[in-house]
């Protein structure tokens, strides 16, 4: 039974750490998709709404009938006993009788009923349940933006280091030739030993880059899974190649689009403050106004000198009573004034938040914007120098096997050729970060 049992568990842990590693695909829109369902910022945001949701319901039930019930039962040990005049009873005068009143022990069952007819800070507090859904719904909005964005760089990064590494791995392959080749005609005499040696440097940093590109590559998979939810050594594929998804983010009319400041995620959320603001200056005015509230109560009380309160012919003497009750602020010491003032001076210091949100908005905006254009011109300016660099390396090859070029001109140009490479790769992952950048600022989705 035993042995059953840890084999059981075993079982259990494989089929986790399975589940855990199983192998997904990705485009880079499912795996934005996959971050906003499983990320944990992107869940406790879910969670902050439905916790408003409740918080709101709970400061409208405030204002609805609370019925409450309740059961006392006594039994007195030793009964009190009141001391009256004995000549209440026809004794003589000065003389008293110590008597017991009621029985030893009773019950009384009883409900009551309250209900809030007016209160001021109730009012308010229904607005500010209302504002403070809107404050959470903001807040998700704006991680789920922030998510994005991560997702988008995290994607891009893992697509640079794989083309990273296909190209130094191509480059490797070239150099390796070139050098074995440039060697036959060393020992053959036809060309001097320092042609094979700066091959051999430049096939030495082109390793050392290779090897760090293929350890960048591990940590930008395993930054992808944390950023979309996943566990760090699961197995992610993407879908999705750099140059392609640098085309689909290529969009001039979108780099020169006016977009309104005033629906933006943090326009909102500053909005939102001015009016949790000015909510407590009502709040603190409403606490002026009278409270008005009402109850009914009722019950059954019974007496005895045993327990046999759950007889069917035990008495029960029924009551019942109505009554309203108004609470009138009418002096304090400057305490409410002083809470009012406090209240108007943070309001105003939102209104002066909020104007300075938004012109940091427009600055943002603006930045974001020339950013992103800067991004796209750097991008074809790259490419054109890739071609230039290419056909310069290739020329400067042609020319040493040829014997009329020199290998210090071969490795400078090949010195050329692999930085355009990382320069148009590098130009290409700015294009697709610097659009999410815009995209998020702005709250514009762009697909």
């Amino acid at each position: 039974m035993k042995n059953k049992l840890i084999f059981f568990v075993c079982l259990c842990f494989t089929i986790t750490l399975m589940a855990q590693n199983e192998t997904k695909q990705f485009s880079l829109q499912e795996a934005i998709d996959y971050a906003l369902t499983h990320n944990t910022a992107a869940n406790g945001a879910a969670l902050d709404i439905e916790a408003a949701k409740k918080q709101k319901w709970e400061t409208i039930a405030t204002g609805l009938p609370q019925i409450d019930g309740n059961i006392d039962y006594q039994n007195f040990i030793k009964q009190q006993v009141t001391v009256i005049p004995s000549s209440a009873f026809g004794g003589p005068e000065g003389e008293f009788n110590a008597v017991e009143f009621g029985l030893s022990q009773n019950v009384n069952a009883s409900a009551t009923v309250t209900q809030l007819i007016f209160d001021g800070s109730y009012i308010v507090g229904l607005q500010s349940a209302k504002v403070f859904l809107e404050i959470s719904k903001n807040a998700k909005a704006k991680t789920d933006l922030e998510i994005r964005k991560n997702v988008i760089n995290a994607y891009g990064n893992v697509l640079l280091a794989e083309k990273s590494v296909a190209i130094l791995e191509k480059n490797k392959a070239v150099l390796e030739k070139n050098l074995k080749e440039i060697t036959k005609i060393y020992e053959s005499g036809f060309e001097e030993e320092e042609s094979v040696q700066q091959l051999q440097i430049t096939l030495s940093g082109i390793e050392s880059n290779l090897n760090n590109s293929l350890r960048l590559k591990d940590v930008s998979y395993q930054m992808l899974n944390m950023t979309i939810g996943r566990p760090v050594d699961a197995t992610s594929v993407l879908t999705e190649d750099l140059e392609t998804l640098t085309s689909k983010n290529i969009d001039l009319n979108f780099a020169n689009t006016t977009f309104a400041v005033n629906t933006t995620v943090d326009y909102l959320i500053a909005e939102n403050d001015k009016t949790s603001k000015e909510l407590l200056v009502k709040l603190e005015r409403s606490r002026t106004l009278p409270t008005v509230g009402a109850f009914l109560s009722g019950g059954y009380t019974s007496f005895s000198d045993d327990f046999d309160f759950l007889k069917r012919d035990q008495d029960y003497f029924g009551y019942a009573v109505f009554g309203a009750n108004i609470k009138i602020p009418i002096f304090g010491s400057g305490l409410k004034s002083a809470r009012t003032q406090r209240a108007k001076i943070n309001l105003e210091k939102s209104k002066a938040e909020l104007s300075d949100t938004e012109q940091r908005l427009k600055l943002q905006i603006a930045k974001a914007k020339s950013d992103y254009q800067f991004a796209i011109e750097d991008f074809n300016n790259k490419k054109e120098n890739l071609d230039l660099a290419e056909r310069i390396e290739q020329k400067n090859q042609t020319k040493l096997f040829e014997g009329v070029g020199s290998s210090f001109e071969l490795r400078q140009a090949q010195v050329q050729l692999y930085s355009a490479q990382q320069e148009l790769l590098q130009a290409m992952l700015n294009v697709i970060t610097s659009k999410a950048a815009l995209e998020t600022i702005s709250n514009t989705i762009k697909n």
